[in-house]
């Protein structure tokens, strides 16, 4: 866990090619990316769906941002990471990423939007200086919980 472009999906895509685990974005689930439009959420029941399917397989990887709806995921997981990686950095992939994306070097099934990009950044601002610290604080899954400051640093907890 950790918010938009603390590097969750680096990281993740990073275990997963060591330890070959299947690797998951939660974003793909949470966000129906066939919509025509930006911002068009799954519906619920399907979502929910997707993520038993996901957490019942013998080993996974899934990186995101939620709380509350993946709370199955939490009950079954080994470790529970969350990526505290400074606010500046954040911001500077989320425009990085978003540049990328618009000059087509990186292709992507989202529809994001200059708009989009600058609520990304205040949601993610929020994200980290409320929600998270809210989550560890009032989280039954806290013996399960390792913070970050460091992506690489992940790998001390896994060999």
């Amino acid at each position: 866990m950790g918010g938009s472009g603390s590097g969750k999906s680096y990281i993740a895509k990073q275990i997963s090619n060591k330890f070959n685990i299947p690797h998951f974005d939660l974003d793909d689930i949470f966000w129906d990316n066939q919509a025509e439009e930006y911002g068009i959420k799954t519906p619920e029941l399907e979502r929910d769906n997707k993520l038993k399917k996901l957490v019942e397989q013998p080993s996974w990887i899934i990186e995101g941002v939620y709380f509350k709806w993946v709370k199955p995921s939490f009950k079954k997981a080994e470790k529970i990471f969350i990526l505290n990686i400074p606010l500046s950095l954040q911001e500077e992939r989320i425009w990085s990423r978003y540049e990328k994306r618009k000059l087509g070097e990186v292709t992507s099934a989202k529809k994001e939007t200059l708009q989009s990009v600058i609520d990304l950044i205040d949601w993610n601002r929020r994200y980290n200086q409320e929600h998270i610290p809210n989550f560890i604080k009032d989280n039954e899954f806290k013996r399960k919980i390792i913070q970050l400051e460091n992506n690489e640093d992940i790998f001390k907890y896994l060999v």
